[in-house]
């Protein structure tokens, strides 16, 4: 039996599990394997070949920019549980249940509100104005396709065969249907998520954000270093 003056320890927001759905950016993953092996052969050419001062620069300039690297391009990730949306973005890490989201936007950058008001970026979901212009011009060539095939034949017109468009024709010779760009898709299912789970009561809760010290402490470590070392001469 607890006393009265016993504080109970504050709950931790839960870890991501198995079920959970991950989305992150193949791109941004790609560009940082291929950034770290280059930093990593060069500073480590410099940190073992070079002579005076070029090993000890060559370390606080590993120390700096690799977390750096890794922060923007392999961090950063969206995981979607059936009761909170977790979002790791390169300096924080922000645990939203779906009962305290108001809405998900798509503009020049994806982005959840809170009801608050406060915005979280979506750094693992970025947007790409290229993959939209694809989506439209597919959209385009479905419809123009559909739209002959209507005029031209009955239903054993394979209206857009050929054009590998959408997720599959449905049957009965109806087009595929297109597919949107890959974030928007995965904007769109998101809104979907948020509109089914947000008035559960196990979605409900408080908004947690962590700071990403295991980022943030050797960038700062490398930064103050190599500024010791440059102002030293």
């Amino acid at each position: 039996m607890t006393t009265p003056d016993h504080q109970p320890s504050e709950p931790q927001p839960p870890a991501p599990t198995a079920e959970d759905r991950i989305h992150r950016s193949p791109a941004a993953i790609a560009g940082g394997v291929v950034m770290l092996a280059i930093i990593l052969w060069l500073g480590f050419d410099a940190l073992f070949n070079g002579h005076g001062r070029t090993p000890w620069l060559a370390l606080a300039a590993l120390i700096l920019v690799v977390p750096l690297v890794v922060a923007f391009t392999l961090r950063p990730a969206v995981y979607v549980g059936e009761d909170r949306l977790r979002v790791r973005n390169p300096f924080r890490v922000i645990t939203l249940p779906w009962g305290e989201i108001a809405a998900l936007r798509s503009g020049y950058s994806n982005e959840v509100v809170a009801k608050s008001g406060t915005k979280y970026q979506l750094w693992a979901v970025p947007v790409s104005l290229r993959a939209r212009k694809r989506a439209a011009r597919r959209q385009a060539r479905a419809e123009a396709a559909a739209h002959d095939g209507g005029r031209s034949g009955g239903p054993g017109t394979r209206a857009g065969a050929g054009l590998g468009l959408g997720r599959g024709a449905r049957g009965g010779g109806e087009p595929s249907v297109p597919a949107r760009a890959e974030a928007d898709q995965i904007m769109e299912d998101l809104r979907e998520t948020l509109e089914r789970r947000g008035q559960e009561p196990s979605a409900q809760g408080e908004i947690a954000v962590r700071w990403a010290y295991e980022i943030a402490a050797p960038a700062v470590a490398g930064a103050v270093l190599l500024v010791i070392l440059l102002a030293v001469g």
